[in-house]
């Protein structure tokens, strides 16, 4: 009990919000970023609306690689361009974009999984029914896999927050960093619980409230 009311509260609230921050942010780069890429990934692919085998082949290999990499290890080969795009490659700012470029493949991925579940026989009719390609992946495509894409967005985000925890390991701020400088460093070991348990809490709520979200569109 000493050890929680000798925290630094002030200091922890401040990870959480760098915390949160860098959650909300990366979710939307990657969501703008990911849900084009998962499209076209899916209308390339052999037997879709618009086969091109090489832009696939290229997108795939591209997609592929970045998933590859360990995101410890993609922070620090991206830090020329991090510090090119936002001018630091530390604390906030300099952690979205390794985190979008992480995330960003791996919700594309997601995504073009989601829009291969959508029943071939509702684009075909929309096929037959003169469609053009733009209003079938906007107005059946996405419709018709709304609640995979929302379990996908759920998965990333879930997905980022270990990610925002490991980037505190080369200076990314937030509860990561937190846990480094006092957890480990200093072994204060009541902050690394403290910590864990507000990560443990942060994905629980992001997992029910996707969950309920897919289970809304799913009765619809």
């Amino acid at each position: 009990m000493d050890s929680l009311l000798n925290l630094d509260w002030s200091e922890l609230g401040l990870a959480t919000s760098d915390t949160l921050m860098m959650l909300v942010l990366s979710t939307l780069f990657t969501v703008v970023i990911g849900l084009p890429l998962g499209i076209v990934l899916f209308v390339t692919a052999r037997g879709q609306l618009t086969p091109q085998p090489v832009v696939y082949a290229v997108l795939s290999f591209i997609v592929n690689v970045l998933r590859s990499v360990p995101f410890i290890i993609l922070m620090i080969l991206v830090i020329p361009f991090t510090k090119l795009l936002v001018g630091t490659s530390i604390g906030v700012p300099g952690t979205i974009p390794p985190l979008v470029i992480a995330a960003a493949p791996f919700f594309a991925r997601l995504v073009e999984t989601s829009l291969r579940e959508v029943d071939r026989g509702v684009i075909e009719a929309a096929q037959s029914m003169g469609a053009t390609y733009w209003q079938i992946v906007r107005r059946v495509l996405l419709p018709e896999a709304r609640p995979g894409l929302v379990a996908a967005i759920t998965i990333t985000a879930v997905t980022l927050v270990s990610y925002t925890a490991m980037s505190g390991a080369i200076g990314g701020g937030g509860l990561g960093d937190l846990a480094i400088r006092y957890g480990y460093l200093r072994f204060q070991t009541t902050i690394t619980i403290v910590t864990v348990l507000i990560l443990l809490a942060l994905v629980q709520i992001l997992q029910s409230l996707g969950d309920r979200i897919v289970r809304k569109y799913q009765r619809k």
